[in-house]
């Protein structure tokens, strides 16, 4: 801080960097209260979510003959990606992990085309400035979204990979492991995978070799054809949900860290301020012996 500032000057500072400091802190007290109701969403969802990809993980290698939509294999000759950032910035480096991951993932393609499908705002606005055809950009959910706008989103993601528009869909988004953590990731969407994952020798006894043969009731294309829109629609919904948890607890961690700077930009300024003051004050005090001295000397 430059030592010329008047006192008037650095007054103004102090109570400009106060009001900032109010504004940080209630964003904060804000992404904090919503980061709470989107965690509780996330985790009542998440063992959901994770038991309905098992189920289909699970089922799909044994579904090769069957003819549906989603998991039908093609050659990929041009990729589908989708992109979940952000509405609003204030959040640190979050939208900007999400877009590098995006970036690499395109980067690592070997001169595959790629199509993009923007949710949030930052994504749409970043990758509308770049080579790359943005085919659709929507905004990003809130903590009040029907699911009738997620099963919107989700018929359309379908209906991009369905149209034969894209051979594959991968999204990029921000796992949210944790108030502190959140993962930027990439993962292939579409189609579901029909291929067994890999095993690990696993000790199971009797029945680690034994093939599982189902028994579908309904009859499996008619049980898939329920099934797999479903899963596609919670997974869409859990991902999503995942992303604005991970945007609300960065916004919440960036405005902790801006208000702590405030507190020691305040510090500074007072220090600077009573300094200043202080010098002012001893000025004046040496004006005032000064004259007191003049007159004695020419009484």
């Amino acid at each position: 801080m430059p030592a010329v500032l008047s006192l008037r000057a650095i007054r103004r500072k102090i109570r400009g960097v106060g009001n900032v400091q109010k504004i940080t802190q209630a964003m904060k007290m804000v992404a904090a209260a919503r980061l709470r109701r989107v965690q509780d969403k996330v985790t009542a969802g998440r063992p959901y979510a994770e038991k309905m990809r098992e189920m289909v993980e699970t089922l799909a290698p044994h579904l090769g003959a069957i003819e549906q939509p989603l998991l039908r294999q093609r050659e990929v000759r041009r990729v589908g990606l989708v992109v979940v950032a952000g509405e609003k910035g204030l959040c640190g480096s979050y939208n900007n992990n999400v877009i590098r991951e995006a970036q690499e993932f395109l980067n690592a393609g070997n001169g595959i085309p790629a199509d993009l499908f923007c949710v949030g705002k930052k994504s749409a606005d970043f990758f509308g400035k770049t080579n790359y055809a943005v085919k659709q950009d929507i905004a990003q959910i809130t903590v009040d979204t029907p699911f009738s706008e997620v099963r919107a989103i989700a018929a359309d993601i379908v209906g991009w990979f369905t149209s034969g528009a894209v051979d594959e869909v991968h999204i990029a988004y921000t796992t949210f492991l944790s108030a502190g953590r959140q993962i930027p990731t990439a993962l292939k969407f579409l189609p579901i995978s029909s291929q067994p994952s890999g095993t690990e020798d696993v000790d199971r006894g009797e029945e680690s070799d034994r093939a599982l043969d189902y028994l579908f009731e309904p009859l499996a294309p008619e049980l898939l054809g329920e099934l797999l829109p479903r899963y596609v629609e919670n997974q869409i919904y859990q991902l999503l949900l995942e992303a604005l948890a991970s945007e609300f607890a960065a916004r919440m961690n960036a405005m902790t860290l801006a208000s702590e700077n405030c507190d020691k930009l305040l510090e500074s300024l007072t220090l600077q301020f009573n300094k200043a003051r202080q010098g002012s004050i001893t000025t004046e005090l040496l004006e005032m012996t000064t004259a007191a001295e003049a007159l004695k000397a020419s009484a």
